[in-house]
């Protein structure tokens, strides 16, 4: 899978004083559970690749990279973005979790929450923020190795075409991590769907709202609300997630073999969802 965009300026100009503190905060909190340490893992290598993009002389690029990815995915899938049962879960696995735009505030607030996650959110919740943090760790280091590549082989990102970027994407290679990203968004989004069947998340979510905003956690509330009213409007996001995993997973396939037409799904991989 390839999208994503790097955090917003905001991300990058944090004091390195807060920076550090955050960090240290990561490694002096206690962990107990393998949901705990894994998100720990996760949210430390997450940080440390932050303060290195920040100071990326590509960085600027990736916001134009993200954009032209973000349409690649709307124009493979647009037969599903018609459909009105799909449309908003469908946003949501691609905007929010696949291709995402701006994470930093959302970012920032598990890292500052992360003590008390780790002593009142339950195990397999924990888990979930862990996968969600690697998926966007694993989004944006691709999106970076993606730009270098692009500039190595003098493909202005500006003026992106689609040779250009599929070549670029086989010369960089990753598709280890490529497939471990698809492996990602079926595992997050799974894990979603199940906990949104609880209508006690909806109260709760309603609930807590200006109590996240006093708090500071208004993104990571924004984000867990727009998941929970994507999926609980539908009835098979379980089916929709696995024909995503089979279509992105043909579109890699199609780009390693240097197919001619690498985004076209006319000959099969659509069928069952499309009424």
């Amino acid at each position: 899978m390839t999208s994503g965009t790097l955090g917003s300026p905001k991300s990058a100009a944090r004091p390195e004083a807060s920076c550090s503190m955050y960090r240290n905060r990561l490694i002096q909190t206690p962990v107990h559970s393998d949901g705990a340490r894994r998100l720990q893992q996760q949210l430390l290598a997450y940080h440390d690749f932050r303060q290195h993009k920040a100071s990326h002389s590509l960085a600027p690029m990736l916001t134009a990279l993200g954009h032209w990815q973000a349409e690649r995915l709307k124009k493979t899938h647009q037969d599903l973005y018609r459909q009105p049962n799909y449309h908003q879960g469908l946003n949501f696995l691609l905007t929010d979790l696949y291709s995402p735009t701006d994470l930093s505030q959302r970012d920032d607030s598990i890292d500052r929450v992360f003590p008390k996650m780790v002593k009142w959110v339950p195990e397999h919740l924990l888990a979930t923020f862990a996968g969600l943090v690697e998926l966007n760790l694993t989004t944006q280091t691709l999106d970076l190795g993606l730009a270098e590549t692009l500039v190595s082989l003098n493909h202005p990102i500006s003026e992106l075409q689609e040779w250009q970027y599929c070549e670029a994407y086989r010369t960089s290679g990753q598709l280890v991590l490529r497939r471990r990203q698809i492996e990602l968004v079926a595992e997050v989004g799974s894990q979603l769907d199940r906990y949104v069947r609880n209508r006690t998340l909806g109260w709760l979510l309603s609930m807590t709202r200006s109590a996240a905003d006093l708090a500071g956690l208004a993104d990571l509330h924004d984000f867990l609300h727009r998941g929970y009213s994507a999926f609980r409007a539908m009835d098979n996001v379980e089916q929709l997630i696995d024909e995503l995993v089979v279509r992105e997973t043909r579109v890699l396939e199609q780009i390693v073999a240097a197919s001619s037409a690498p985004f076209d799904l006319a000959t099969g991989g659509q069928a069952d969802l499309v009424s």
